[in-house]
């Protein structure tokens, strides 16, 4: 017969543990044995450390954006690469973002003359520049971007094609060409730049443009140090022109300088390349541009700047 503790025994090996030990406060629940016992006077769970609320992320604000960080832009779906070499703002830069898609990719093939001997043509090479979208479905750029060239070709922000364009003037000693597109469909979505005063010392400009290091569309930033009359490099001529502190490189020529409003008050062409200079840029501004887009208009074609003399005496200049 077996003893009613040793079927006891047997049944409690069945279930594979020990029994609970009674608590010693018969009123309280015990702890877990990891849980750290609950300090005297409080009940319930601890809280834990650190703990955000569940809607955290919600009402959390959005961290503003660093100083020179690119940012998406929505039209297009370019990143734009922001260099700022100024006090000019990224709000500044956004009032800019509306007319990125007026300024394109000038894609030209040269053919120089060979001077030594005429019936024969140097090798062809290729240039890449910048270019922007007027009113009359026109479009200016540098006129040394299209300097003997055999082929025109622009292609439009976040566009793979290419189309192909006419040259209509060139102004060399303003460095300015007139360019247009057959293909209507290159007009469509865009709407023309629009131009602004001679900005003054000190006012923000903005560059656009398609310089080399990348695909894309770039924007830098500065503002006007100098308003002088300057050496324009591609003419050998002298004529009214901005210096800037915003970076203008190779690729950046034909490309619109912006002010903060959006309007663009001049032409990026040159730049100084010295071991002791930084940052020294120079743009084509407003009334050169005038000048040659109505010299266009009457004559059908650039006859360039007025050349009258003054004549005092034995002395005579020309201006």
């Amino acid at each position: 017969m077996d003893d009613p503790s040793s079927a006891s025994n047997k049944h409690k090996r069945k279930r594979g543990r020990k029994p609970k030990a009674s608590p010693p406060f018969p009123d309280r629940s015990s702890p877990s044995p990891s849980a750290a016992p609950a300090p005297a006077g409080r009940r319930g769970r601890k809280p834990r450390r650190h703990e955000a609320p569940a809607d955290a992320d919600a009402t959390r604000p959005p961290s503003p954006p660093r100083r020179g960080e690119p940012k998406p832009v929505a039209n297009g779906g370019d990143v734009v690469a922001v260099a700022e070499s100024g006090p000019a703002s990224w709000d500044e830069v956004v009032r800019v973002v509306p007319c990125m898609d007026a300024v394109v990719k000038v894609f030209c093939v040269h053919t120089e003359p060979n001077f030594s001997l005429p019936w024969q043509r140097k090798r062809q090479y290729s240039s890449s520049s910048s270019g922007f979208i007027i009113g009359g479905r026109r479009v200016l750029t540098n006129a040394h971007s299209v300097e003997h060239y055999t082929q025109v070709k622009l292609k439009k922000r976040g566009s793979d094609t290419k189309y192909l364009a006419t040259v209509l003037a060139i102004g060399t000693e303003c460095d300015i060409a007139l360019l247009t597109v057959n293909d209507d469909e290159f007009w469509e979505g865009v709407s023309p730049v629009e131009f602004g005063t001679l900005p003054a010392l000190q006012d923000a400009v903005t560059v656009v443009g398609y310089p080399i290091g990348g695909d894309t569309i770039s924007v830098t930033s500065g503002v006007v140090s100098r308003i002088e009359i300057l050496s324009y490099v591609h003419g050998s001529t002298e004529l009214l022109g901005l210096q800037i502190d915003a970076a203008i490189n190779s690729g950046n020529s034909g490309g619109p300088a912006f002010n903060d409003r959006g309007k663009c008050v001049g032409i990026a062409f040159q730049s100084l390349k010295h071991e002791d200079a930084e940052n020294i840029g120079y743009v084509i501004p407003t009334p050169v541009i005038t000048h040659f887009i109505e010299d266009y208009k009457k004559s059908g074609e650039y006859t360039g700047n007025m050349l009258f003399s003054v004549i005092t005496g034995s002395n005579c200049w020309f201006y």
